[in-house]
């Protein structure tokens, strides 16, 4: 069994889940008392949050990459980014490591083209609903997937919601209504399903949620993380 390497911390509240899920997985694999060998670093969120306000991009993906090669430099086999926004530091990463680095895109990719979609919304960070350095781009390149986002009113609540409730641990119901409202105007634009993109979301929506499928970004990572780490 591969170490995984998790930069995490991006909130705490996801990185959490990640733990809990590529450990119960190996578990299941092995059996008894097995557990994942992994290595996490956990940022400051922070001392983070306010480089992503700042668009201080430059910097916060410096600090990724660092945390990336400290990890490689404790023996990880290979690195899970355990944040959708910050895979805004995936060529720095990949530019630093010698190890390989797993894309929170390409599970997801791979699970919305087995179901044969082509049209699907996107639900994340503004930063992750905006850029093409992150998710969208990525899928549509690679995946020849046409990805839509939540228009005006609905993109600011998604965004703020992440920032003001689920990175402190605050998972309300008026919330879950406001993006089930948002989810549903996706599905009448044309979204065959809807991506979870951001680490946190799946505490907070759920399948019963939407009418079409949720894509869950931490489920799928943490599941190909294991399936590489048994590689």
């Amino acid at each position: 069994m591969k170490t995984i390497g998790m930069i995490g911390g991006m909130s705490w509240e996801s990185s959490a889940v990640y733990y809990r899920l590529i450990n119960r997985a190996v578990q299941d694999r092995l059996g008894g008392v097995a557990s994942a060998k992994t290595l996490l670093y956990s940022f400051d969120f922070a001392s983070i949050a306010p480089l992503q306000a700042e668009g201080r991009w430059i910097e916060a993906n410096a600090r990724m990459a660092a945390a990336a090669t400290g990890l490689e430099r404790a023996g990880a086999d290979f690195l899970v980014m355990c944040c959708n926004t910050m895979h805004t530091a995936s060529e720095a990463i990949e530019s630093e490591a010698r190890i390989p680095f797993l894309h929170i895109a390409d599970p997801l990719g791979n699970a919305i083209k087995a179901l044969g979609m082509k049209r699907v919304g996107l639900l994340g960070s503004s930063h992750t609903m905006e850029r093409d350095d992150i998710l969208r781009g990525r899928l549509a390149s690679r995946y020849d997937l046409d990805v839509i986002v939540p228009e005006a009113e609905d993109a600011r609540e998604v965004s703020r919601v992440i920032y003001e409730e689920l990175v402190r641990g605050k998972f309300l119901d008026t919330s879950r209504a406001n993006y089930r409202a948002a989810i549903a105007r996706l599905v009448e634009r044309g979204a065959e399903g809807i991506i979870l993109g951001c680490t946190e979301l799946p505490l907070l929506v759920k399948p019963e949620d939407s009418s079409v499928p949720l894509f869950d970004t931490t489920a799928l990572h943490a599941a190909a993380a294991v399936e590489f780490a048994f590689s």
